[in-house]
C-alpha cells in the first residue's frame, strides 16, 4: 500500500480510514467540481458522520445542504439508499450498492484494495495511479 500522501491529495486520500465516507465523497463529485464539494464535505461529515446517521437523516435537510453541488433530491437519495443499502446488504463489492458506478469502484479497489492495475477512465485517477505506481516502484527509506 502506498502510505505516501499524493500531490493530488485526493478525497480518497483524505478518508482512507473511512471506507464509507470515501464513496460518498465520490457520489459527491459526480458531476460537479472538487471546488463544490469541499465547500460541503465537512458539514455533511458532521451532521452525517456514519450510514447510520445518513440513512435516518431528514430528506429536506441533507438536499438543502447538499444544493450547491446540483442535482439537491437525487444527490440526497441515492446517499441515503446507499447507506441503507451498505448497512443492510450482504455485499462484496460496492459496486453492487446503489449509486456506486466505475469510478466509486476504481476508487474502492485502489484506495481500499490497494489494486494499482485499476485502469479507470477519470483523468484525475489516471493521474494518481501513475503517481502511485512509481511510488511502488521506487518506495521511500
Amino acid at each position: 500500500m502506498i502510505k505516501q500522501v499524493s500531490p493530488y491529495l485526493l478525497l480518497q486520500e483524505i478518508y482512507n480510514e473511512h471506507p464509507w465516507r470515501v464513496l460518498v465523497c465520490c457520489i459527491m463529485l459526480n458531476c460537479t467540481s472538487r471546488k463544490q464539494v469541499d465547500r460541503v464535505r465537512d458539514e455533511f461529515f458532521k451532521r452525517y458522520p456514519d450510514p447510520s446517521e445518513a440513512e435516518r437523516a431528514d430528506l429536506n435537510e441533507m438536499a438543502e445542504l447538499l444544493a450547491p453541488l446540483g442535482f439537491r433530491n437525487r444527490r440526497t437519495n441515492t446517499i441515503k439508499r446507499f447507506s441503507s443499502d451498505w448497512l443492510t446488504l450482504n455485499w462484496q463489492e460496492p459496486k453492487e450498492l446503489y449509486g456506486i458506478g466505475k469510478y466509486a469502484q476504481d476508487s474502492w479497489e485502489i484506495f481500499m484494495k490497494g489494486n494499482l492495475e485499476v485502469n479507470p477512465t477519470d483523468g484525475v485517477l489516471a493521474k494518481y495511479l501513475a503517481w502511485a505506481r512509481t511510488q511502488a516502484e521506487n518506495p521511500v527509506k
